[in-house]
């Protein structure tokens, strides 16, 4: 066992990473806390010149923009239907847009600030804001022609019937 983490590459950190966390440890065993915590250091590779603030928050700001929540869903069936639901609070039904193709439901939309709020006022900041969607294949044949959706007390439910030979049949057997 000793080769093998003598195989694995070291992990090296600047004097500055290093200094953090040696403060950190001793103001853990100052106040006697028994906590457990992962620490893993990765540092650029020294050929490599450090990003300037600037260009590390631009490039952040640029990936959050290219980025797209996904929507949590339920998906069940009924008899004739295969229902869709979501919770959708603080959407307005024209800032949705629900697509199907072939036997995949795709629903978009996006949730806006109504107002600014500067990072340094916040507390907490749980709440998505954003572009979102979801696309879900759809396991049984559908009739994309009937799809009906509603948008009520912030719960999106999309009905989607299932195609006449999708639906079980029962037949009863006449004896002579």
């Amino acid at each position: 066992m000793v080769e093998e983490e003598a195989s694995q590459p070291a992990l090296s950190a600047t004097d500055e990473e290093m200094e953090e966390l040696a403060d950190s440890e001793l103001l853990m065993e100052d106040e006697d806390v028994a906590v457990e915590e992962e620490v893993v250091v990765q540092a650029a590779p020294a050929s490599a010149p450090a990003e300037p603030v600037a260009v590390q928050e631009q490039n952040h700001e640029e990936w959050l923009s290219d980025f797209e929540g996904q929507l949590n869903i339920d998906m069940y069936q009924t008899k004739d239907n295969v229902i869709i639901k979501s919770t959708i609070a603080g959407v307005r039904p024209e800032d949705m847009d629900i697509t199907v193709a072939n036997d995949m439901v795709t629903i978009k939309g996006a949730r806006k600030r109504e107002e600014t709020i500067s990072e340094d006022d916040y507390f907490y900041q749980e709440c998505y804001w954003g572009n979102f969607s979801r696309s879900v294949i759809v396991p049984v044949d559908i009739d994309s022609e009937h799809i009906e959706a509603d948008l009520k007390d912030g719960i999106l439910t999309v009905v989607v019937p299932k195609a006449a030979k999708a639906k079980t049949k029962k037949i009863k057997v006449k004896g002579m």
